[in-house]
């Protein structure tokens, strides 16, 4: 079974359907690439898919600890190469609460560091990584 339907609406936006849930968003081409830049260019679903996936993987493990980290957050910054044009880079800064033992946190580190979308990505792509924990 497919996982989602990608529509071209023109215009260089795409309509993007998770076909199990229903649920969809659209993607633009980014203003520096001849788009409007009014939602997540396809490079941004995937610098973002990153973080999404660093949480819902510690999520998960925190629930196997015992431990909410409800409320944590992920700012993400993606920065682009040129020639060919491609993502270059990914920093995400996290967020977390203060209240976890030093031992938890390393191994909810370990988890964001194995997640699968961090195995899906190309190795040229940098990661910079920062966990913060003091929410």
């Amino acid at each position: 079974m497919s996982t989602s339907k990608v529509i071209y609406l023109g215009n260089l936006r795409t309509k993007n359907e998770h076909l199990k849930s229903g649920v969809s968003f659209i993607t633009d081409a980014p203003i520096d690439n001849k788009g409007k830049g009014e939602a997540f260019s396809p490079t941004d679903t995937v610098a973002t898919g990153l973080a999404n996936c660093m949480l819902t993987t510690m999520g998960i493990k925190a629930d196997d600890l015992d431990i909410d980290i409800s409320g944590s957050t992920a700012e993400v910054t993606k920065i682009m190469a040129s020639d060919p044009r491609r993502i270059a880079r990914i920093e995400i800064i996290m967020h977390f609460p203060a209240d976890i033992s030093e031992r938890n946190q390393k191994i909810l580190e370990h988890t964001a560091r194995t997640c699968p979308v961090e195995f899906s990505l190309h190795p040229d792509i940098e990661r910079a990584l920062s966990f913060h924990w003091d929410l």
